[in-house]
Order: structure tokens, then C-alpha cells, then sequence
């Protein structure tokens, strides 16, 4: 188990070196920093200036090498809009974001996973049916647009919910609603599509041909195979809501890291926008390192890859 895990560690830190370099290269790609911060009418002594004082006239690798070896000892940069360090507006901003994101993601898995589950075991009935029309409605809904259906109908229509802001819990469940409707579609078919593979394997006959009644044949030994996907595709779910959180904290003015991407690009703020890049991708990494962890605990056969 620790070489496992050991090997999935190292993996998941060469993946955030990968991520930190293509996100510093994509920044200096999208443009001059130093014309950026000085704006427009600035004159040219001054953009050198800027250029010297920030380093930005070293080549590309010295500046990479010189941003990685400050981050890591925990100084990602300045913020140009806020003036203050980038660490500190993330630290601020980031519990917003994960309450929305686990209160979303659990929404979507007490729905997702019984329906799935449920589509698995009886295809082509009623509720299989049901299961593929909730998935298919999923994807083809745009976020924003069931966002304004929420507030029109739950916060305007009955107002038995807040509307915007991140104050209180109340506060946070239309947000996660949508966000959850958002993932559902991929938990309920990798579900539906785990469990029929399951109930058609060999050891799930050999249970029947036993005598075992069909709910231990479903709870004992069926659901616990099924789950070894869902948990990937989980975590990889909740990766998404992290990053996916930009449209959702907007319309309902939270102020977590999804909003405070959406002002450090309109300020042009580079390092912040540097900074939520990195944080969402460092999640991304976490989360699916723990879904091996905890697939490998499900199916100890997974250690063996």
C-alpha cells in the first residue's frame, strides 16, 4: 500500500510542476505583463521599468525558476489590483468555494447515485428511463440559465430562498443546486452503466444460483464494485465544480475564488489569475489521488497496477 501511494504522490507532484510551468507560459503568451500593469499612455521608461523591477526582462526559464522557488516557500506573487500577496486573497477566498463545492457534490451523489444505480438494475423500466431523460437534461441545461431559473422561481417567484451573497448556509443552497444538476449526468451513467455490468458478471450468478436474496445480492456484493468507478468520476466531478464555479459565484455574488477569478481577469491581474489556476488544478490533483486511495481500499486489486 505505501509504494502505492508513494507512486501516486509522485506522479501527482510531477502533474502540478507540469501545470505550473503551461500556466506561467499560457500568462506570458497572453500578452506584455509590464504594458498591462502600466496601461494605456504609459511611456516606455516606465514599461521598462516595471520590466526590471518585476524581472520580466530575464529569459522565460529564469523567470519560471525564480516564480517556482518564492511559491514554493509560499510567496506566489503581488496582487496588481488588490496590493496584496496573492496567498492571502486565496487563503480569504477559498472556504467559499469548498462549502459550495462539498454541499454541491453531496447533492449530486444522494441523487446521482441512487438513480444510477437504480437505472443499472432494471434498464429499459420506468426508471431507467427516468435516470437517462434527468442525465441527458443535465447536459444539454446551461448553468447560467438554470441558475436564473432557480432565483426566479425558488428566490423571486416563492422567495423561500436568498438570492445572492454567501452569508449563511441558506445562502449557498440554489448555487449548489445548480452546480449539482451541473455533474449529475456523468455519476448517473457511470452508475447505470457499472451496475449492469456488475449484474451480469459471473460471481453475481453464482450469488443468485446460491439462494441469496436479491437486496444482499444488490448491497453485499453488487454495489460495493459499483462504487469503484462513481469514486473517480466523483472526484474528477468535484474538480469541475472547483473550476466550473466562476459562472455560479458571478450570478450569485459568493465571493470565493470562482468570483475572484472573474475580477482579476477583468483587472487584469495575472498573478491572481495565476494563482486560481493553480489552486483549482492543485484540487484537481488532491482529489484524484485521493479517489485512488480510496478505490484501492475498495478493490485491494487496484494496488497491483
Amino acid at each position: 500500500m505505501a509504494s502505492y501511494i508513494a507512486r501516486r504522490l509522485g506522479l501527482a507532484v510531477l502533474v502540478m510542476l507540469t501545470i505550473s510551468f503551461l500556466s506561467f507560459l499560457m500568462l506570458k503568451m497572453s500578452g506584455d505583463l509590464a504594458i498591462s500593469m502600466a496601461g494605456e499612455g504609459s511611456g516606455a521608461d516606465y514599461v521598462e521599468f516595471l520590466r526590471k523591477t518585476y524581472g520580466w526582462d530575464k529569459p522565460l526559464i529564469t523567470q519560471y525558476w525564480d516564480w517556482l522557488v518564492k511559491a514554493l516557500q509560499g510567496d506566489i506573487g503581488t496582487s496588481f489590483y488588490y496590493g496584496s500577496p496573492v496567498m492571502t486573497l486565496i487563503v480569504e477566498r477559498m472556504p467559499a468555494t469548498l462549502a459550495l463545492g462539498a454541499m454541491a457534490i453531496v447533492m449530486a451523489l444522494c441523487t446521482a447515485i441512487p438513480l444510477g444505480m437504480a437505472a443499472g438494475r432494471y434498464p429499459g423500466r420506468l426508471i431507467d428511463k427516468v435516470a437517462l431523460l434527468v442525465a441527458l437534461l443535465g447536459v444539454s441545461t446551461p448553468i447560467f440559465w438554470l441558475s436564473f431559473l432557480l432565483i426566479l422561481v425558488l428566490g423571486l417567484q416563492f422567495a423561500v430562498l436568498p438570492i445572492s451573497g454567501g452569508g449563511s448556509f441558506r445562502h449557498l443552497i440554489m448555487p449548489a443546486m445548480a452546480l449539482a444538476f451541473y455533474s449529475m449526468p456523468a455519476i448517473i451513467r457511470i452508475s447505470r452503466a457499472g451496475m449492469i455490468e456488475v449484474m451480469r458478471s459471473d460471481y453475481i450468478r453464482t450469488a443468485r444460483a446460491k439462494g441469496l436474496r436479491p437486496h444482499r445480492i444488490y448491497l453485499g456484493h453488487a454495489l460495493r464494485n459499483t462504487l469503484v468507478p462513481v469514486v473517480a468520476v466523483a472526484s474528477v466531478q468535484f474538480g469541475f465544480l472547483l473550476g466550473g464555479s466562476v459562472v455560479v459565484e458571478n450570478i450569485f455574488a459568493i465571493h470565493g475564488i470562482g468570483y475572484l477569478t472573474w475580477e482579476a481577469i477583468n483587472q487584469n491581474d495575472y498573478p491572481v489569475v495565476q494563482a486560481a489556476l493553480l489552486a483549482v488544478s492543485a484540487a484537481y490533483v488532491v482529489l484524484t489521488l485521493l479517489a485512488d486511495i480510496v478505490n484501492m481500499m475498495i478493490d485491494p486489486r487496484i494496488r497491483l497496477d
